[in-house]
């Protein structure tokens, strides 16, 4: 007989493996990627916040057809900016729910990413809005 086999009975049959439960040990450093994320998208959104805040000034000079383009698409531009910057603010609080557990890792680096990107789209979409003068 080889090395390998059985002595004293049947060999053992293939077939499906059982189960394995899901991973649900905690994880130490969950906190990492949704403060990181925090300390890059607070600043960002206050920055692009600002910046739109003061981009009014750009038509200061503006008069007649100039300045009624620029105010309606600023108007646009300025509800665009304020719903993604809630937006981002919600994606930011969901990286923090998301359960400390290894098996949602994924998922918690995903939405710690997708804030400070969210607030970058939201940004360019509001300078693209905008009918500069």
């Amino acid at each position: 007989m080889s090395e390998n086999s059985h002595d004293g009975g049947p060999a053992p049959v293939p077939g499906p493996t059982p189960a394995t439960a899901p991973d649900t040990t905690p994880d130490r450093r969950a906190w990492v990627a949704p403060l990181i994320s925090t300390v890059l998208t607070l600043p960002m959104g206050f920055v692009a916040l600002f910046v739109a805040g003061l981009s009014p000034m750009a038509c200061d000079s503006c008069n007649g057809a100039a300045a009624d383009r620029f105010d309606d698409s600023f108007a646009v531009a300025w509800t665009v900016l304020c719903v993604g910057l809630l937006i981002t603010l919600a994606v930011l609080i969901a990286s923090w729910a998301v359960p400390h557990r290894f098996r949602y890792a994924a998922r918690r680096v995903g939405l710690a990413l997708a804030a400070p990107a969210t607030v970058v789209v939201t940004f360019v979409a509001f300078m693209a809005l905008v009918d500069w003068p």
